[in-house]
C-alpha cells in the first residue's frame, strides 16, 4: 500500500486531518465520498462506538487493524501486540463506561487501539514523536488512561486499589477492568496482586489477554498452566444461569458465595484432575475464550459486567492477529520499524559498514567468553533477543535462562548459582532494573557475589520515553558497598569491561550500556584487561578538563572538536573515567592538579551521579576546584529521539560546547 504526505490540498475533514494516508483511500474518498474507515471515521471517543450495533463491531475491528497497520507503516511503534488486541479493546469500551469505569492496561503495547478509540484517532501520527502523544498509556495525557503502564505486571495490584477505593468513596456504579498479558502474568507483582485480590473485597474483573508471548515466547510454569486450562461453553453457560439465580432469590451474600465457590473449585478439579491457580485463590475463572471473536467477547463481558466478587476471563489471542507476517513471527514484528503493508517487507536500512548495536556485541562477547570460562551462564528477565543473550541461547541453551518478566528474581536467581560457583551474567534494561534493587543489595552485594550485571539500554533510550530511560541506575546503584559500576565509552571497551569482570573473582560487577549503535567497526579485539577503578586520559589540554562516563563520551570528543576549531587558543582535556565506582583517584589527582575547572558529562540523571561522585572527592580532598556538572535534569524527560532528549537534556555536542565556551570566556581564556 503506497502512502504519501497529505499537502495543501483538502479532503473530507476525516481523511485530511491523518498525516499519512493510502492511495487507495484517497481515490475511494475522491470517487465514491465515502471512506475505507466508514465506522472509525465517526468514533471520536468511546461514547460514539457504543451507538453502534453489534452485529457492526467486527467491521469495526477490521478498520481499527488497518489503521494501526498503516499508521506503524510509516511512523514504527509497537505493531504485533496492538494487532493481537483489537477485538479485545473494541469489546472493553462498548461494554464499560469508560472513563469513569477503570480499565487498566498492562505494558501498554496493546493499548494502540485503545488511544485511538479515545480521543487520539487524528493525532495518533504524532505517536513516539517529540510533543507527541506517549508511546504508553498515561493519565497525564487523557482520561481514559487510568494508570500508568510502562512496566508489566502492575495492572492487577493497580486496579485492585481502584475497586477498593470505589467501595470505600461508595461509588457504586463504577467498574474496574485490568487487562493483563501473559507473559507479564509471569511477574511477581502480578502473583502479589492476585493474592491480595482473592483476600481483599472487591468486584474488579481481570482480563487474561493470553498469546503465549511476551516479546520473546512466553516461558516458565505459568504458560504451561494456561495452555492447559480449559473451560467448556457449556459448564460456563450452566454457571451464569444458576449464579443469576441464587442472585435473584438473595442467596448469594459473601459468605455463601465464597462457599459455594469453594464446593465448586473443589468438584471441578476432582472430576477434571486439574487444578486452576485461579479458582484456587476464590477468584472466579471463565474461560479460555476465542480473543478474536468481538461478538462472543462483549457478551461474555455483559454476563460478567455485574457480578460480584473478583473474576477472570481467560481469551486466547495470536499477537500480530490479521496480519500475516505479524502472526509469523510474532517476535521480529513486536516493533518492526517502517514497513511495506502489501508485501510485509520490513525497512531495515543498510547496516553495511555501520557500527554494530551494543547488544549485538555483547551478545556475541558474552558466547565467546563462555567458550573459554565453563563457570559463566547468562540470565535474562524475558529479554533475550532484545539484549542478544539469544546468541549464547542458541548455541549453549543448556547455559542460559530466561526466566520470564521478574527482574528481582533474575538478581537472586544469579546470586545463588554464584554462591555455588557459577559466574552469571544477568543482563537487565536499565529502567527494569530499578524493580530489582532490594535484591541487588540484600542478595549480591552484601555477599559480594560475582554476578556481572549488564544494564544494557541505560541513559535516554528515545521513542519509548519516560517510563524506559535508564535515567536512575547510577545514582541508585552508587551508594551500594560492595559493587564495581563502570560504563564502556565504545565496543571494544565493552568486550574488554566483560572480560575484566570475569577473569578473577572481583564480586558484584555492573556494566552499564547504552541502546543503539555503538561508534566502531572494526570491534571485535584481543581481550585485554581493564583493572577495576582504571580511567584513561584521550586528550590533553590546559584550559578546562571534561570527565565523562560510558558512550556519551563520544558526544564530549565532538564537542571538544567543535570548540577548539572555533578558537585555536583552546586546549580542552577528555578523561574517560570508565568506572564511576571505584574512582580512579590517581587521574583525579592529575586532573585537579592541572585544571582550574572541570565539567562532568553522563547520560544519568545529575543528581546524585557521576557528577556527584566527582564532587564529592573534590571536597572529600580538600580541593577546591570548580565543577560544572552536566546530566538529565531533575525532572521526567518524555520520548522522541535520542539526539532530541539529548538536546533537551543539555548533554548533547552543542550544549556541551556552549558550556565550554562559556567558562573559556569567563576565565578570559579565548
Amino acid at each position: 500500500m503506497c502512502l504519501f504526505r497529505l499537502g495543501d490540498f483538502s479532503l473530507k475533514k476525516s481523511i485530511f486531518q491523518k498525516k499519512y494516508v493510502s492511495l487507495h483511500a484517497i481515490f475511494l474518498e475522491i470517487m465514491t465520498g465515502t471512506s475505507e474507515f466508514s465506522l472509525l471515521d465517526g468514533i471520536n471517543i468511546p461514547s460514539d462506538l457504543r451507538k453502534l450495533q453489534t452485529s457492526q463491531l467486527p467491521q469495526l475491528c477490521d478498520e481499527l487493524r488497518e489503521d494501526i497497520l498503516e499508521e506503524l507503516s510509516t511512523n514504527p511503534g509497537h505493531l504485533a501486540s496492538s494487532l493481537g488486541a483489537v477485538e479485545l479493546t473494541v469489546a472493553l469500551h462498548y461494554v464499560f463506561n469508560t472513563p469513569e469505569d477503570r480499565l487498566v492496561w498492562d505494558v501498554g503495547h496493546q493499548a494502540y487501539g485503545h488511544k485511538i478509540l479515545t480521543g487520539r484517532k487524528d493525532i495518533f501520527y504524532t505517536n513516539r514523536k517529540l510533543n507527541g502523544i506517549r508511546p504508553f498509556p498515561s493519565p497525564l495525557e487523557s482520561e481514559y488512561d487510568s494508570f500508568i503502564c510502562g512496566h508489566a505486571s502492575n495492572s492487577i495490584s493497580a486496579a485492585l486499589g481502584m475497586a477498593v477505593a470505589a467501595k470505600k468513596l461508595d461509588i457504586g456504579n463504577r467498574h474496574v477492568v485490568a487487562v493483563i498479558g501473559d507473559g507479564a502474568m509471569s511477574g511477581g507483582l502480578a502473583f502479589e496482586g492476585l493474592n491480595n485480590v482473592s483476600s481483599t473485597p472487591n468486584d474488579m474483573l481481570i482480563v487474561l489477554n493470553d498469546n503465549n508471548m511476551s516479546i520473546d515466547r512466553s516461558v516458565g510454569g505459568m504458560r504451561q498452566a494456561l495452555l492447559r486450562l480449559n473451560t467448556g461453553k457449556t459448564y460456563n453457560r450452566i454457571r451464569f444461569q444458576l449464579t443469576k439465580w441464587l442472585n435473584s432469590r438473595g442467596y448469594l451474600n459473601d459468605d455463601r458465595r465464597h462457599s459455594l465457590i469453594r464446593l465448586n473449585n473443589a468438584l471441578k478439579s476432582a472430576i477434571s484432575h486439574q487444578q486452576n491457580i485461579f479458582e484456587g485463590l476464590n477468584i472466579r475463572y471463565f474461560g479460555p475464550f476465542d480473543g478474536h471473536n468481538v461478538i462472543e467477547i462483549v457478551r461474555i463481558l455483559r454476563q460478567l459486567k455485574d457480578m460480584k466478587g473478583p473474576k477472570l476471563l481467560h481469551l486466547h489471542t495470536v499477537k500480530g492477529h490479521g496480519y500475516t507476517p505479524a502472526e509469523r513471527n510474532a517476535t521480529d514484528w513486536h516493533n518492526p520499524g517502517k514497513f511495506n503493508i502489501d508485501s510485509g517487507e520490513r525497512i531495515i536500512p543498510d547496516a553495511t559498514n555501520e557500527p554494530p548495536k551494543y547488544q549485538t556485541v555483547f551478545g556475541e562477547t558474552l558466547l565467546e567468553l563462555s567458550k573459554a570460562n565453563p563457570r559463566i551462564v547468562g540470565v535474562t528477565p524475558a529479554m533475550p533477543t532484545g539484549c542478544s543473550m539469544n546468541i549464547m541461547m542458541q548455541e549453549m541453551p543448556d547455559r542460559t535462562f530466561d526466566v520470564g518478566i521478574a527482574e528481582g528474581h533474575s538478581v537472586t536467581f544469579s546470586a545463588g548459582m554464584a554462591k555455588d560457583g557459577l559466574l552469571p551474567f544477568c543482563n537487565i534494561y536499565s529502567s527494569f532494573s530499578q524493580r530489582a534493587y532490594d535484591n541487588v543489595i540484600h542478595d549480591v552485594a552484601i555477599l559480594k557475589l560475582p554476578v556481572v550485571l549488564c544494564l544494557d539500554r541505560a541513559g535516554l533510550v528515545g521513542e519509548d520515553g519516560v517510563t524506559h530511560h535508564g535515567a536512575f541506575d547510577i545514582a541508585a546503584l552508587r551508594a551500594i558497598p560492595n559493587l564495581i559500576i563502570a560504563s564502556p565509552m565504545n565496543e571494544r571497551e565493552l568486550r574488554n569491561l566483560m572480560y575484566s569482570a570475569q577473569s578473577s573473582n572481583k564480586g558484584p560487577y555492573v556494566i552499564r550500556y547504552p541502546r543503539g549503535k555503538g561508534v566502531l567497526t572494526d570491534w571485535r579485539c584481543r581481550f585485554e584487561e581493564i583493572h577495576t577503578g582504571t580511567g584513561r586520559r584521550l586528550r590533553n589540554g590546559r584550559n578546562v578538563a571534561v570527565l565523562s562516563i560510558g558512550h556519551i563520551g563520544n558526544n564530549v570528543t565532538k564537542a571538544i572538536e567543535m570548540a577548539e576549531r572555533s578558537d585555536s587558543n583552546l586546549k580542552i582535556g577528555h578523561y574517560d573515567m570508565r568506572f564511576v565506582k571505584p574512582l580512579d583517584e590517581k587521574l583525579l589527582e592529575e586532573v585537579v592538579n592541572s585544571y582550574g575547572d572541570i565539567i562532568t558529562v553522563e547520560d544519568g540523571v545529575r543528581n546524585g551521579g557521576f557528577g556527584s561522585a566527582i564532587l564529592e572527592w573534590i571536597e572529600d580532598h580538600g580541593y577546591t576546584t570548580k565543577v560544572t556538572r552536566l546530566g538529565l535534569p531533575d525532572t521526567f524527560i518524555e520520548h522522541g529521539t535520542v539526539a532530541e532528549l539529548q538536546e533537551i537534556a543539555g548533554i548533547d555536542p552543542g550544549t556541551i560546547v556552549a558550556t565550554i565556551l562559556g567558562i573559556a570566556a569567563k576565565r578570559n581564556f579565548l
